[in-house]
Order: C-alpha cells, then sequence, then structure tokens
C-alpha cells in the first residue's frame, strides 16, 4: 500500500516519476517498482526522502489516512474564497510561497 500512496501523492503534486527521482535522490526504478507494488519494503531513508519532496511526513507514506474532511470554518472560509472570484490559479499563485517547498 506503500506504493500505491507514493503515486497517488506524486499524481495529485502532478510529478512525474522522473521528477520525483531526481529531487529525492531515489532511483526512478526503485520508485516505479515501489509504485507497482514490486517493491513492498523500502528503508525508512527513502521513505523520509520521497516525503520530504512530496511535502508530507513519514507517517502519510505508512498509514492509511482515514481523516481527510475539513472541519466546518475551513469549509466557510473555502466557500467565501470561492465565492469571491478568485481563479485556482490566483490562489495557486497567493499560496506558492507558502506551502512546503522541497529543497
Amino acid at each position: 500500500m506503500i506504493g500505491y500512496r507514493v503515486k497517488s501523492l506524486r499524481e495529485e503534486r502532478k510529478m512525474t516519476i522522473s521528477e520525483l527521482s531526481t529531487k529525492s535522490g531515489v532511483a526512478k526504478s526503485y520508485i516505479s517498482s515501489l509504485e507497482r507494488n514490486l517493491q513492498t519494503n523500502p528503508t525508512i531513508l527513502v521513505l523520509e526522502k520521497i516525503a520530504r519532496i512530496l511535502c508530507i511526513k513519514v507517517d502519510a507514506l505508512l498509514y492509511e489516512q482515514t481523516d481527510k474532511g475539513m472541519d466546518e470554518e475551513w469549509m466557510a472560509i473555502m466557500q467565501d474564497v470561492m465565492g469571491s472570484g478568485i481563479s485556482k490559479e490566483e490562489m495557486r499563485e497567493f499560496i506558492g510561497d507558502r506551502k512546503c517547498t522541497p529543497r
């Protein structure tokens, strides 16, 4: 299941295996094998490298996250933002400097 989570998170970030490999220093073939569940026991060092680039904690790769909901206050804020007319691109640009920036 770790491989599925790596692939899912990588794709959410619109990142290719090659990009993840280059940024993390983990071989492309290894990431590919991990994502296809051919490699099922990665070292903690590999997971740390991948997690850093995906801007998540290692725990998010190891354990399935069941609580993905937003609290009501966040929902209200997001509805206000969406109603303001700001585009997704403008919002991404606004938060761009504030989100995780992998080394």
